[in-house]
């Protein structure tokens, strides 16, 4: 990749459009065969080829420059923040790293030691998007309700290391089981720690673990009581009233405040109910819990779901009972983004 760079650097100095244009055809030849040896800053040959054309369609010597500038810049300089990898150099590159606040997710990911067994679970897609744009290799990731371990699993795939807390017992070795299928590339860490999340002890368990802070957030609690993962009375989903949820959700947002790094971000995924003919906004609700408690509120995405346990084989039923009951059948759920100031 460095004869490229070296080429592209001597071709600014060339101010016929002509000469420049032929150069270019001449190294895109070149470039594309020897890019697969490269041990430099990949770059893919669809990225490389749509980049060399880019200039050859140019119009004047101040374009064509800007573009070749620009295409150098991107292959000899890694561009990151503070919170994540990717390179603003080559941001065109990741095509797959959702920007927009409208997630559109098809088939859950079921690839490796994922799997839709547990009730409670989100799309696998969830944690690796987030993660991907909150955090970096090695940093720590905290999940307050681990459920079966699809942020763990996520963790280990992208090299992150994970903490985990789950209430339930029978999870808890449901959860032990899908991680440890899942292969280690990075060598990170994962720990799973059974615990309730209003009672547990946080710093202390993070201490155990050698960790002064963690670096990410996710939180993917019930959604109160649409579905009874269980019958302890600690269980979220028992909650004998909103303001209960409320009230123990939000204590556990207090105890995680302080490990949360500076500037760092907290994910909250959740959604809304609907009961005695009325729509609850519980993800709005939950949101404020949130802000009530110096977060500040950084996005707020909406994402699809279809076909849910709760509502399997039941499409019928449920829309005549839409229609009949002049309601709207759920279809999404929320994700909220939130930065520690």
């Amino acid at each position: 990749m460095k004869p490229l760079i070296k080429k592209l650097n001597k071709l600014k100095e060339i101010d016929e459009l002509e000469i420049i244009r032929k150069e270019i055809d001449s190294l895109k030849s070149k470039a594309l065969k020897s890019i697969s040896n490269s041990t430099d800053i990949f770059i893919t040959k669809e990225k490389l080829l749509s980049d060399f054309e880019q200039i050859l369609s140019t119009k004047t010597i101040k374009r064509t420059k800007y573009y070749i500038n620009r295409l150098e810049k991107s292959l000899s300089k890694i561009k990151t923040n503070k919170i994540n990898e990717i390179n603003l150099n080559r941001w065109k590159e990741y095509d797959d790293i959702i920007t927009d606040s409208l997630w559109l997710i098809g088939k859950r990911d079921k690839t490796g030691a994922h799997n839709g067994a547990y009730w409670g679970n989100f799309v696998p897609q969830i944690p690796n998007q987030l993660l991907r744009r909150f955090t970096k290799k090695n940093d720590w990731v905290l999940d307050t309700f681990l459920g079966s371990g699809t942020t763990l699993i996520e963790c280990k795939r992208l090299g992150r290391n994970g903490i985990g807390i789950e209430l339930l017992p029978n999870v808890v070795k449901l959860a032990k089981e899908n991680i440890g299928k899942e292969e280690n590339p990075y060598n990170v860490k994962t720990e799973i720690i059974k615990g309730d999340s209003t009672k547990i002890d946080f710093k202390k368990e993070l201490n155990k673990a050698g960790v002064k802070n963690v670096q990410f957030i996710i939180m993917h609690p019930p959604y109160w009581d649409i579905i009874k993962f269980s019958k302890n009375r600690n269980d979220l989903s028992n909650s004998k009233t909103m303001e209960g949820f409320l009230k123990s959700f939000g204590k556990i947002i207090d105890d995680t405040y302080p490990l949360l790094q500076k500037g760092r971000y907290l994910a909250v995924v959740i959604g809304d109910k609907y009961t005695s003919g009325e729509w609850i906004p519980l993800g709005f609700y939950t949101m404020q819990e949130v802000m009530k408690r110096g977060y500040k509120l950084k996005s707020t995405i909406v994402k699809n779901f279809d076909e849910t346990k709760g509502k399997m084989k039941q499409k019928e039923l449920w829309r005549y009972r839409a229609l009949a009951g002049g309601f709207y059948i759920f279809k999404h759920e929320y994700i909220f983004i939130f930065q520690k100031s």
